[in-house]
């Protein structure tokens, strides 16, 4: 294996974050309990009551059930709710996938809404591993309701950055 194999893939080893969820997923309603430990970290995912349903390497789907709680004026699942399912699949997958020497921030969100959200909806956010470099990253993300049909699309804007060097 060349050095440069190595670093790439020491850089890509499962982190707390993957290890947590595949920790959890051994035990009965371990996803519920992954996603509730997410929202604490992050109390406004809370908001929503999301349901991480798949994690792995740079992809990420988390379920917005339809409730009451959710809903807009036309009772479907408001957009806004909508928009925090998929900047919490977004910041699952990063913190799930990024590179050991990486950080993000998020910088901003650019979405359409394309069909009205009547039902359950999953959010999904997905990377290549090649866009995990310093500078802008835009991480696609779609909404889709129970029958397939993308009912928001667009991207989150990421900040990626070299994490400071540790003096020992």
């Amino acid at each position: 294996m060349r050095q440069t194999d190595s670093v790439s893939t020491a850089k890509q080893k499962t982190n707390k974050v993957l290890a947590l969820y595949h920790k959890t997923r051994r035990y009965p309603f371990g996803q519920k309990l992954f996603s509730i430990m997410v929202s604490r970290m992050a109390p406004y995912f809370g908001t929503i009551k999301p349901l991480i349903t798949e994690l792995r390497l740079n992809h990420c789907a988390c379920l917005i059930k339809k409730r009451h709680a959710v809903h807009n004026h036309i009772k479907t699942v408001h957009v806004i709710a909508i928009c925090n399912g998929l900047e919490m699949a977004m910041g699952v997958m990063a913190e799930a996938s990024i590179p050991t020497n990486l950080r993000w921030i998020p910088k901003g969100m650019s979405l359409d809404y394309t069909a009205k959200a009547g039902s359950d909806i999953l959010c999904i956010a997905e990377v290549t591993p090649e866009q995990w470099t310093p500078g802008d990253m835009l991480v696609p993300v779609r909404a889709y309701d129970t029958e397939g049909v993308v009912v928001v699309k667009g991207h989150i804007k990421l900040w990626i950055s070299e994490k400071p060097q540790k003096i020992v």
